[in-house]
């Protein structure tokens, strides 16, 4: 009887602390009206910057959100609860650990972005933010060889960037 109780008691404690529901989808603290996004595409005015840079950031910001939040891409910017813009506003690529001389022993390349997150539900209302990121590398290498896989890097921080700013609403 003992036994019996027990079993009963502790399978009683199991099922009382199971999770409704398990994801690996954060479902943060976004309000539950909004369902969808849009993302225009991104303004380029950074001198030096690469043409498609704005488009393929752009990309990966649909991308990340998607991928991250439980919203949905909508194309219609009337319709979607949540419109994103944004501008590249800064590009650079300037030495940071000098040598004798002139010589850097490593470069950094900067990306700073400019977003404005227009909520149109539950109340209208806007966010904004402004994403700096670098990433650092020798400065043997070869820029033109290798400034795509960094822009992949610095892109990955920006996206983050964006997507905690959906999620904590800060």
């Amino acid at each position: 009887m003992r036994l019996l109780l027990s079993f009963l008691l502790i399978s009683f404690l199991f099922v009382g602390c199971w999770p409704s529901s398990v994801s690996f989808m954060d479902k943060g603290s976004m309000p539950e009206e909004w369902e969808t996004f849009t993302v225009t595409t991104l303004e380029n005015n950074a001198p030096n910057t690469p043409l498609s840079y704005a488009a393929n950031l752009s990309e990966a910001v649909k991308d990340g959100i998607q991928n991250n939040t439980r919203l949905l891409l909508n194309s219609n910017s009337d319709e979607a609860e949540v419109v994103i813009e944004g501008v590249i506003s800064s590009y650079s690529i300037s030495p940071i650990a000098l040598l004798d001389g002139d010589d850097a022993s490593q470069n950094r390349l900067s990306v700073s972005v400019q977003f404005d997150i227009f909520i149109n539900e539950p109340e209208e209302d806007q966010m904004q933010l402004t994403s700096t990121r670098f990433f650092d590398y020798d400065s043997n290498e070869d820029v033109g060889t290798v400034e795509s896989i960094y822009l992949e890097e610095v892109s990955a921080q920006i996206v983050q960037d964006v997507v905690n700013k959906l999620l904590s609403n800060w």
